[in-house]
């Protein structure tokens, strides 16, 4: 073998060595999570009560339930080789989601304050109005 391809199997295999594999966070054990950069023996046993609960849906619902994650910790540790259901944490998306979220609920306040903001029509009751005006002519005929 030549030398230039002794260095790129070595280059290829010094490579191989620091890829880590991905770690899904609804599978992983406590010893895999530890070895995600980061994540120390308090973090994983956070997380992995939090998925004794119910699995994590999405990295939305990892950074809600797990207390001490945001999003520059999610996407550390998805730096770092950390899925949620397989998929990589991804600022934009993650962005998107908060975008939506928020347009969501500005639409239901304002079609709440909407709601509020009418007061509801009033039905005149014809029956009650000849009674009402019946003692004000009373009223008005006995003064005179």
């Amino acid at each position: 073998m030549s030398i230039f391809k002794k260095f790129l199997l070595i280059a290829a295999l010094l490579f191989a060595g620091t890829v880590s594999a991905a770690v899904d966070v609804n599978k992983a054990s406590a010893a895999e999570l530890d070895g995600i950069k980061g994540i120390g023996p308090a973090m994983s046993e956070k997380i992995i009560n939090e998925r004794k609960n119910s699995e994590f849906k999405d990295w939305n619902d990892f950074i809600g339930r797990v207390g001490g994650v945001g999003e520059k910790t999610a996407a550390k540790f998805s730096a770092e080789g950390l899925t949620v259901n397989g998929k990589r944490f991804s600022a934009a998306a993650q962005a998107k989601a908060d975008k939506k979220k928020k347009e969501a609920e500005a639409k239901a306040s304002k079609t709440a304050a909407k709601g509020e903001d009418k007061p509801a029509r009033q039905k005149k009751d014809k029956a009650a109005e000849p009674a009402a005006a019946a003692p004000q002519a009373a009223a008005s005929g006995a003064k005179q």
